[in-house]
C-alpha cells in the first residue's frame, strides 16, 4: 500500500511543472516577466499622472486639464488633448496640443505662453469617426 501512495505521490511531483508551463498560452508569455515588473512600475500612468490634471500656463494660472492623449501607430505619445472648455464638460471645447510643448514644472504640467481665450480660440479637436 505504501508503494501505491509513493507512486501516486512521484507521479503528481512529475507532473506538476508540465501543467505550470501549460497555463501560458502556446509558448509566448502573456504579461511582463518578474524582471520586466520593475520597468512597469517606474514608468509613467496615463491614468494616474496625466489624465485630468490641471495644465497650467507659465503665469501659473489654471488653463484647462488633460483630457486624452493620442498614441501613434509606432506606440508614440504625439499630442495631449486639452479641455479648455467650461466646468463638467459644459460648453467643452477639447484642443489638440503637441506634448513637446508641455513642460513639467513642481509635478505641475504647464504649457508656456498659453491662456484659456487662446485655447479657446484653437480649433476644436474632434475625434474620427
Amino acid at each position: 500500500m505504501k508503494v501505491i501512495h509513493i507512486l501516486v505521490v512521484a507521479s503528481i511531483g512529475l507532473t506538476t511543472p508540465i501543467i505550470a508551463r501549460a497555463q501560458v498560452a502556446g509558448s509566448t508569455l502573456l504579461g511582463v516577466s518578474v524582471a520586466e515588473l520593475r520597468d512597469v512600475t517606474l514608468g509613467w500612468s496615463a491614468k494616474r499622472q496625466i489624465l485630468g490634471h490641471a495644465v497650467y500656463n507659465d503665469s501659473n494660472e489654471r488653463i484647462g486639464s488633460i483630457d486624452d492623449v493620442i498614441v501613434t501607430s509606432d506606440k508614440t505619445v504625439i499630442y495631449a488633448i486639452i479641455n479648455a472648455g467650461g466646468f463638467l464638460a459644459v460648453a467643452k471645447h477639447d484642443v489638440a496640443v503637441p506634448v513637446s510643448k508641455l513642460t513639467l514644472v513642481d509635478d505641475r504640467l504647464v504649457l508656456p505662453g498659453a491662456t484659456k481665450e487662446a485655447l479657446k480660440a484653437s480649433p476644436r479637436f474632434e475625434y474620427a469617426n
